[in-house]
């Protein structure tokens, strides 16, 4: 990882100290690095304690790009096989870490929902009613998120969905958002919970969140103008005059607490029955203003992915479409089994039994790169992860490993 001349800014460098520059340096560095100097110069160890510096590493390492990730079983499988796994992008091994006693720890007591800006959220499988917490693998710290009462009730999570999405502005702030179905005689309406980091309290939304007929992939939301996006799935139980026919993205506002179709580009919608799985991710750079949403639709191991170019009207640009076997793998006949979107231009999916990345754009574009074996499964979970040092709660305590 390199850091830029330009990325250090100082006033006049004659009245800037020693340890001025060593705290603005740091403050671009991972966590794992941090940790690594912290044990060999004790006279640089205080900054990582200081609320300011964790702040401003977690401000910097936004614009940065994310490294590693997790995958785990799907979150249904994963009760049972109870393996969580870390993976590192190309070139990127010395950079980023999480040790492995707190691997081993969320394999075998947690199953983690979401990753954002360093923080993850889980629950626990062990404990009846089972417990949510929020982490930071690096500082081997936690944080108790007391658990709404329907959740309590609910200990199986069966029609519970979790997201989370930490502030991109504040290091201390982060909100959780659990989507119920309640209502036996309307499968398709969901209430929402949020929870405020800052306030450590649940509200109920006022509006349910209305999803139409089809059913919602919830672990692929997108966090985008000012509204929490989900696609629908690719499944074939409905009827040609049915107006949820075919797959689309629903956004909910949950300020405005309204609910809204997204349609598709209509040859992400030919031929969606067959083999045909999609999802979306954020496409664009934390700090970049085309922020948007980027669509992926991979059917019998083709890949075609689209950006959201218009959010208003719906307009989608395709950016790629490829034949898997086309991007010079070493296996033959390979199957995707998963998929993912990190950092918002890098496509990293997985096969029965490798890893790899592509990249979207720039240089690397259609160069694909193996990661690695993996033993996840054939429906594999990603969770895009950020080295900081960014704090989980206030009273956090040290995680049991």
């Amino acid at each position: 990882m390199s850091i830029n001349a330009q990325d250090i800014v100082t006033s006049d460098p004659l009245e800037v100290s020693q340890e001025d520059i060593a705290y603005e340096i740091f403050s671009w560095l991972p966590a794992k690095t941090i940790f690594k100097f912290k044990l060999t110069c004790s006279s640089f160890s205080k900054f990582q304690e200081e609320s300011h510096f964790k702040t401003k590493q977690f401000c910097n390492m936004l614009v940065k790009s994310d490294t590693c990730f997790f995958l785990q079983h799907d979150q249904i499988s994963q009760r049972y096989q109870k393996r969580i796994e870390l993976h590192h992008l190309p070139k990127e091994q010395q950079f980023s870490c999480v040790p492995n006693n707190i691997l081993t720890f969320l394999s075998n007591s947690a199953i983690v929902v979401a990753s954002s800006n360093g923080l993850l959220l889980c629950y626990t499988i062990n404990d009846d009613p089972v417990e949510l917490f929020i982490c930071n693998p690096i500082t081997k710290s936690f944080f108790s998120i007391p658990s709404p009462e329907s959740l309590r009730k609910n200990h199986r999570f069966s029609n519970i969905n979790l997201m989370l999405n930490c502030s991109d502005d504040s290091s201390d702030d982060y909100l959780i958002f659990l989507f119920e179905n309640t209502l036996d005689w309307s499968p398709n309406s969901y209430v929402c919970n949020i929870y405020h980091g800052k306030e450590g309290v649940w509200r109920t939304m006022e509006n349910n969140f209305l999803c139409g007929g089809r059913n919602m992939k919830f672990e692929m939301s997108v966090f985008h103008n000012g509204a929490l996006h989900f696609i629908s799935d690719c499944s074939n139980y409905f009827t040609r005059f049915s107006p949820f026919y075919k797959p689309y993205i629903m956004a909910y506002d949950f300020v405005k607490g309204t609910s809204t179709i997204i349609k598709l580009p209509r040859e992400a919608i030919k031929g969606f029955h067959a083999e045909c799985n999609m999802g979306i991710f954020n496409w664009g750079k934390v700090t970049s203003s085309n922020r948007s949403i980027c669509l992926v639709k991979s059917t019998r191991s083709v890949f075609t992915i689209w950006f959201l170019k218009d959010y208003k009207s719906c307009l989608w640009q395709k950016i790629l479409k490829v034949r898997v076997n086309a991007l010079g793998l070493k296996e033959k006949d390979a199957h995707v089994t998963g998929f993912t979107i990190m950092n918002g231009k890098d496509l990293v999916f997985s096969t029965e039994q490798k890893i790899y990345s592509c990249g979207l754009d720039g240089e690397t574009f259609m160069m694909a790169e193996e990661i690695g074996s993996h033993s996840c499964g054939s429906n594999p979970y990603f969770m895009s992860y950020s080295n900081t040092l960014r704090p989980c709660g206030t009273n956090v305590q040290t995680m049991p490993c």
